[in-house]
């Protein structure tokens, strides 16, 4: 069994949670490694040489074009065959807050990554909230469908986030349908009981609640709110007022990232 999986931390300019998210997976078990992505663009370091890939949260590139466009493209133009080779050794993929923006714009997110780099379609993306403005609050979360990632969760976990372009949408009701088919979707915004409902519940007006998805494979995540963030008890907001365990709703994500590639490397 691997000792201490190997993750790397894949920054830009912009990104600004890489520290957070390397403390998430150092917890957790894993070896993580904070990487500027012009070290795999130059070849000066390679992929290969790591276990799980996570995209942290930030403002990369400064959001110019759109949130998380710019890094997109470097994905897709520039690393496509990299990522291709990652994903079907059977590696894990992680993207939080601006990491999920990157991977529904560059196309790794939902589907199967495709032969060629002109083949990965864009079928979903994350564009501004409803409410017009920068949304940073905590949200109840009911995880479901099938992914490595989302085990052994609470029926309902608390995570903060903090985006202006967190609303969910697809291309067409085929995208959606395919999606609940394969039941890729695998957080929903809730209420503390556990029921939908409008702002602020979804602090975005994302379809249907969904709050992050998975590939086919359930081996790629992307979500919008921050688990790194919720990693201890005292990250709580109502830390003075509740009994709480040992560590925070975040970090059983982490864990199982960690746990998945210990037992299949």
């Amino acid at each position: 069994m691997l000792k201490n999986p190997k993750v790397c931390i894949l920054r830009s300019a912009g990104t600004n949670c890489d520290q957070e998210t390397a403390a998430a997976f150092s917890l957790a078990g894993g070896a993580p490694e904070l990487l500027h992505i012009n070290s795999l663009v130059s070849a000066n370091r390679q992929l290969d040489d790591f276990h799980i890939l996570a995209l942290p949260g930030g403002f990369s590139y400064g959001d110019d074009v759109a949130s998380g466009k710019i890094f997109a493209n470097e994905l897709r133009f520039k690393l496509a065959e990299a990522l291709r080779k990652f994903i079907a050794d059977g590696k894990l993929i992680i993207g939080i807050c601006n990491g999920f923006q990157i991977l529904v714009k560059s196309g790794f997110l939902p589907g199967s990554p495709a032969r060629s780099k002109e083949e990965l379609n864009q079928e979903t993306s994350l564009i501004l909230n409803d409410s017009a403005k920068f949304e940073a609050r905590w949200v109840y979360l009911k995880p479901g469908g099938r992914c490595v990632w989302t085990k052994g969760l609470k029926k309902i976990i608390y995570l903060p986030v903090a985006h202006g372009e967190g609303k969910f949408v697809v291309q067409d009701k085929n995208v959606l349908n395919r999606l609940k088919k394969n039941n890729q979707i695998v957080f929903e915004y809730c209420d503390a009981q556990g029921q939908p409902g409008g702002y602020p519940v979804n602090p975005n007006g994302s379809l249907e609640n969904i709050a992050g998805i998975t590939d086919p494979t359930g081996r790629i995540l992307g979500l919008m709110p921050h688990p790194e963030r919720h990693l201890l008890p005292a990250h709580h907001p109502r830390k003075d007022q509740i009994k709480f365990k040992q560590e925070g709703d975040g970090l059983q994500i982490f864990k199982n990232g960690v746990k998945y590639v210990k037992e299949n490397f």
